[in-house]
Parts: C-alpha cells; sequence; structure tokens
C-alpha cells in the first residue's frame, strides 16, 4: 500500500506539473500573439502619425527590439535574485509585466498623436531635426512597453526554476511557443483584426488578452502558495551534448546573426516588393513567413533535444550563410511566371529563417542551461544585433550598395563565424561551403537580374538613384520615359499629369496665387502649376524621386531657378498637418495602386478632411483616381463627398482614370473653350 500510494502521489505531481507547462506553453503563445499585433499596428500608426518614411520603419523595429533586449537583460540579472530569496513568486513579476504590455496597447495611440502635434514644427522630413526628434519621440512612446515584452522570458524562466523543474533547456520551449504566437497574429494582423476592427480596437483587442494572461498568471501564483514546490516534476528532455563553443563565442556568434537576420528583413522588403506589391500589409505577410520559418526551426530543434541529438553549430551557421543568398538569386524575374514570383520570393526565405530559429534556441539553451540571469544577458545580445541590423541596412547598405550586394555582404560574417567553428566542419565541408557560397555570390552580384535594377535589361537610358527612402530608376526616352521606385513602375510621361493642374487652376473662380502639389511624380504637374505663374510648392516623399527631375524636362534647371516654386521632402499628411499656409489649389497625384501602404491614407476621409482646412475661400482640390474596382472607386467618392459639398468628376482624354475636383463652393460648368479661354499664354502653351 505505501507503494502504491507513493506511485499515485508521483502521478499526481507529473500531471499538474505537465498542465502547468502547457498552461505556460499557451500563455507565451498569447503573449507572442499580442506582441506582433502590437507591432504591426504600431507602424502604421507611426506612419500615419510621423510619416511614410523609411526611417519610421526602421526606428518603430529598432526600438521595439531594443525594448526586448533592455528588458531581457534586466529582469534576468535580478530576477534570480529575488526568486533565491525567496521574496515573491517570478510568477507575480511575468503578470506585471504583461499588464504593462497591456496598457501599451492602449496608450501608444495617445502618446503618438500627442507627439505629432509637438513635432508639427520640427522640419522637413529628410531634416536632421526631424528624424532625431522622431526618433526620440517614437522611443518614449513605445521602449516602455516593449521593455516589459523583453522581460517576458527570464521571468518565466524563474517561475520554471522556482517551482522545481529541472529542465535545462527552458528556454527553447518558450521560445517555440512565442514565435508560432507571433506568426499567428502577425497574420492575424493583417488579413482579419485591423480589416474587422479597425487600429485602436485591435489593440484595444490585444491589450486585453495581456490583462487575461497577467490573470492566468496571478492565478497560477495563488495555486503554487496554496501546494507545495514541485520536488517531483517531471526530469528534463535527455540531456545533449553541449555545442563545443565556449560562451564568449557563442554570444559573438548571437550578435552576428540577429544582426544579419534583421537587416536581411529590411532588404528583403525593398527587394521584393515589385512580386509582394507595396499593399498596406505586404510586409505583415513577409513578417508572417519569416516568423513561421522561425517556428519551424526551432520545432525541430526541439525534436532533436527529444532524441538526445541536435545540428552542430558550424553546420547551422554554414548552411545559413548559403540560404542567406537565395533570396536574391531566387527573385529573379526570369525565373518564374507572373503568378509564381511572389511564392517563390517567400519561400526563398524560409531556409535561412528555419536555421536561425534552430540555431539561436540551441546557443541561448547551452550557455543558459535553465538560467535565466545567463539567458537573458545572452537572449538580449542577440536582440542587440537585431537592433543594429535594420539600421545599417537602411542608412548604410541599401543607400550605397542596392538590394543584391547588401545581402552578398550580410552573408560573409556568418559563413566567416562558420568556418571559424573548425570542429564542427572539416576540411572539404569549408571548402565545400566556401565553393556553393561564393558560387551563389558570384551569381547573384553579376548573373542575376534583379527588379531593383531594369537598366541591366533595359536597352534604352537608364538612370539610378539609391537614397534611405527607395531606389528610384528613371527609363525611356521621349514620350516613352518611365518611373521605378523599388523596382514597381510609378509613372510615365503622360498629359493627363499636365490636366491635374489645369483643370483645377481653370476652374478656381479668382486669380490663383499659390498652390500645392503633392506627389512630385516626374514633376509634370509641378511645371505646369508654374506656368500660370502660380507660388507653386510640391511634397515629394522620397530624394531620389525629386533629383531624377532633369532626366525627363530638360528644362527642369529652369523651372528649379524660379523663385515661385519650392520643393520640399515630407509626407504629404504631415507636411499638411504642420504648416500655416492655405492654397488657392490643391492637387494630389498618389502612386499607383490605390491599396498601397501610403497611397491608401491620401485616399483617406481623414486626409481630405486635412485638405479641406488648408484650402482658401473659394480653394480647388484635385484628386486623382488612376481606375480599379468599382467599390474603391466608390469608396474614394464618398470619402470625397463627405468632406466637401461640391464635387465634380471628369474622366482623363485618354481614356482611363478619372479628375476629381472638390470645393467648398460651387463650381462652374465650363467648356473646353472657356477653360482654354481661363489659360494664360504660357498655360496654354503648356498643353501644346
Amino acid at each position: 500500500m505505501p507503494s502504491t500510494a507513493s506511485s499515485s502521489t508521483t502521478s499526481s505531481a507529473d500531471g499538474g506539473a505537465a498542465r502547468s507547462r502547457r498552461l505556460l506553453f499557451e500563455l507565451f503563445f498569447l503573449s507572442g500573439f499580442c506582441g506582433l499585433v502590437d507591432q504591426v499596428v504600431w507602424i502604421r500608426l507611426a506612419f500615419a502619425s510621423f510619416g511614410i518614411i523609411t526611417p519610421v520603419v526602421s526606428v518603430v523595429i529598432s526600438v521595439f527590439m531594443l525594448g526586448l533586449a533592455l528588458g531581457s537583460w534586466l529582469a534576468g540579472r535580478a530576477i534570480e535574485r529575488r526568486v533565491r530569496a525567496r521574496a515573491h513568486s517570478a510568477i507575480l513579476f511575468y503578470a506585471g509585466a504583461e499588464v504593462l504590455i497591456g496598457l501599451g496597447a492602449f496608450l501608444v495611440p495617445v502618446l503618438f498623436g500627442f507627439s505629432e502635434g509637438l513635432l508639427s514644427r520640427a522640419g522637413a522630413a529628410d531634416s536632421f531635426s526631424y528624424l532625431a526628434l522622431s526618433a526620440l519621440a517614437i522611443t518614449v512612446c513605445l521602449l516602455p512597453w516593449c521593455i516589459g515584452m523583453g522581460a517576458t522570458f527570464p521571468l518565466v524562466m524563474a517561475y520554471v526554476r522556482e517551482r522545481g523543474d529541472r529542465d535545462e533547456r527552458s528556454f527553447s520551449y518558450l521560445y517555440l511557443a512565442n514565435v508560432l504566437g507571433a506568426s499567428v497574429g502577425a497574420l492575424a494582423a493583417a488579413g482579419v483584426l485591423v480589416e474587422l476592427l479597425g487600429f485602436r480596437h485591435t489593440l484595444w483587442l490585444a491589450g486585453s488578452i495581456n490583462f487575461v494572461i497577467a490573470a492566468a498568471a496571478v492565478g497560477l501564483a495563488i495555486q503554487a502558495r496554496r501546494g507545495k514546490r514541485d520536488a517531483d516534476a517531471p526530469m528534463a528532455p535527455p540531456a545533449v551534448a553541449r555545442t563545443g563553443v565556449r560562451p564568449p563565442w557563442a554570444r559573438t556568434i548571437l550578435f552576428t546573426t540577429g544582426f544579419a537576420s534583421l537587416a536581411m528583413e529590411v532588404v528583403w522588403t525593398r527587394a521584393f516588393t515589385p512580386v509582394l506589391g507595396t499593399q498596406v500589409y505586404a510586409f505583415a505577410t513577409l513578417l508572417a513567413v519569416y516568423l513561421v520559418a522561425t517556428w519551424m526551426g526551432s520545432w525541430w530543434y526541439r525534436r532533436d533535444l527529444a532524441r538526445s541529438r541536435a545540428a552542430p553549430v558550424g553546420v547551422l551557421l554554414a548552411g545559413a550563410a548559403i540560404a542567406s543568398l537565395l533570396p536574391v538569386v531566387l527573385n529573379d524575374p526570369r525565373l518564374a511566371p507572373q503568378d509564381l514570383r511572389a511564392v517563390l520570393a517567400l519561400a526563398s526565405i524560409v531556409p535561412f529563417c528555419a536555421a536561425l530559429g534552430y540555431l539561436t534556441p540551441r546557443l541561448i539553451d547551452d550557455i543558459s542551461r535553465g538560467r535565466p540571469d545567463e539567458a537573458g544577458p545572452a537572449y538580449a545580445l542577440n536582440v542587440v544585433g537585431c537592433v543594429l541590423g535594420p539600421l545599417a541596412a537602411s542608412y548604410l547598405l541599401l543607400p550605397f550598395f542596392g538590394a543584391a550586394a547588401s545581402l552578398v555582404l550580410l552573408s560573409l560574417p556568418l559563413i566567416a563565424c562558420a568556418f571559424l567553428l573548425r570542429g564542427d566542419l572539416g576540411p572539404a565541408a569549408r571548402a565545400g561551403a566556401g565553393v556553393v557560397t561564393a558560387g551563389l555570390a558570384a551569381c547573384a552580384l553579376w548573373v542575376n537580374v534583379t527588379y531593383e535594377n531594369p537598366c541591366a535589361w533595359s536597352d534604352s537610358r537608364c538612370e539610378v538613384r539609391r537614397d534611405h527612402a527607395a531606389t528610384v530608376v528613371s527609363t525611356g526616352e521621349g514620350m516613352g520615359k518611365r518611373m521605378f521606385v523599388n523596382g514597381v513602375g510609378m509613372t510615365h510621361l503622360t498629359s493627363i499629369t499636365k490636366y491635374m493642374a489645369h483643370l483645377p487652376l481653370a476652374f478656381h473662380r479668382g486669380e490663383p496665387q499659390s498652390a500645392l502639389v503633392i506627389c512630385f511624380g516626374m514633376g509634370t504637374t509641378y511645371r505646369s502649376m508654374l506656368s500660370w505663374g502660380v507660388a507653386t510648392t510640391a511634397v515629394e516623399l522620397v530624394p531620389g524621386v525629386r533629383d531624377a527631375f532633369g532626366y525627363y524636362f530638360d528644362d527642369a534647371s529652369a523651372w528649379l531657378a524660379d523663385p515661385r516654386g519650392t520643393i520640399v521632402v515630407d509626407d504629404g499628411r504631415r507636411f499638411l498637418s504642420r504648416t500655416r499656409e492655405t492654397y488657392d489649389v490643391i492637387v494630389v497625384d498618389p502612386p499607383p495602386p490605390v491599396e498601397a501602404a501610403g497611397s491608401s491614407l491620401l485616399y483617406s476621409r481623414e486626409f481630405h478632411e486635412a485638405v479641406r482646412s488648408r484650402l482658401k475661400p473659394g480653394g480647388v482640390f484635385q484628386t486623382w483616381f488612376p481606375g480599379g474596382e468599382a467599390r474603391i472607386a466608390a469608396a474614394l467618392a464618398r470619402s470625397v463627398l463627405d468632406v466637401f459639398p461640391h464635387v465634380r468628376a471628369f474622366r482623363s482624354l485618354e481614356g482611363w482614370g478619372v479628375h476629381f475636383l472638390a470645393s467648398n463652393e460651387p463650381l462652374d460648368r465650363l467648356t473646353a473653350r472657356q477653360i482654354l479661354a481661363r489659360m494664360p499664354p504660357r498655360a496654354a502653351a503648356d498643353l501644346a
């Protein structure tokens, strides 16, 4: 009988511990889900508040990662001492971290709105003052909640040790749950939640889930207080031989892989734009594939762990270096038909992400052996690399080297680390990995055709301009001149863009004195505005687009010298919110497609209200709809009609697209002859 009772007690303890581990997995899944929902929505809100410019994305991602690093390092150092002192259960600190994250979901929209008002006088979007102050504002708005996210790993690891679980691989278990939740969160935010609930309510849902997680964690603490320490917790998974990598080298590898992976994600975002499109959540789709592949690698590691085996670190690094070049080699328009290019591009990142998904938890498990005070700083070092990687890609690699060369450069530290781990790769394996990497790099640089640079497969004249915002390609001759931004065709020389200026100016009842053009493009509308003798301000987001003006018009230098003209590099929405000027005519020509991340904001009711507030009495607003689905056209028309009492629509002379004219006062009904009669001679000559 005593042995039966003992067996029953042990079985009960094992069952309770197993349930506790499952609950921790579920809580960490939900925590990862909320974290990525927050990140996706925060990026969109940051666009709306600080401008649709590349530095905004880079800063949001970097602050997100910086918070993870600080939280992981601080909590890892602090919680072990608290557990040793038996002051409070670590799970209560975890509950507090989830409450902090949930508060962030509710407060960030308010903080962004407040910061937007403070920065209205900070200068143009490409000025140092604005970039520095907006980065500071984003940091203040996001960092506290992101620190809470980073603290969750060491806090729960401390709880696992506190209850007597001897699993030395607890980090990888939690990492697997967190990455799986993050994958689902990225997809849900992109495809479902924002469309159904909107930005704020999506964040409120995520914040509410964080509060539920906190409540469940408090329940675990109460349960533990009523019970007893689980001395008979299940044994850890079978031991796996250590990696053989000394801790300093392991930490160097963690930093290097973090740096390379997030830098590559930024490069992929630009390189894949032509095939994934510029729709609002193309980035979220890429992020979801990245996370799913990372989860696959982590799952494979846990599977190997259960079988008491694991892949050598050197082999994983060599595989990651080789796989890192697949996205540029396979992103060649000649390799697949149009319908399969997006699938091929997304599939090309899977091997690299899976390799790092296996490697990262393997190294941190090996360093920490279940100790949060070791796991926290190790994970923080990996995340510090993730902080610096996007900044290096945005400000150094892409502007100076382009996507293909950037990926080649980022693969070099990975292969170098693999070669330095001599114990994992024999001479033949090192030579083979070197040959394959060199071959793929040569193919990427000198054989492959990229969307980023159509000059490589075009016989016509071609110029390339790169900056932190985009790669701008100008190509063609005469009326066949075209503009590509990040490989996507934006516009071509056409008289339609001239009418974007001439129509609203002609319909203005008085003598217009000032005009605003949002989206510079080839400069055609700006040039036509100045032909009326009107003081004209043009706002353009990408410096390279402004700098390409001379490619499209031989007389560009003369128009640039006109004292009545001003070109400002800024986000159009932000410019309207910060300027105190009012205009007789405002023209907007959003880049295609209508559903693009930036363009969709320029068709919103909120944007039209901002335009209305900047119009003088009797002012005329023109917006261009290039065509598309009837429901989208109806939504745009409704957005304009909800704001302006008087609206007219004109189909373009080329038979596609619609000019919408809107005003607070009635618009005249003019014939073509009457429109021409209102035009000054120089403007009439512009139409010839």
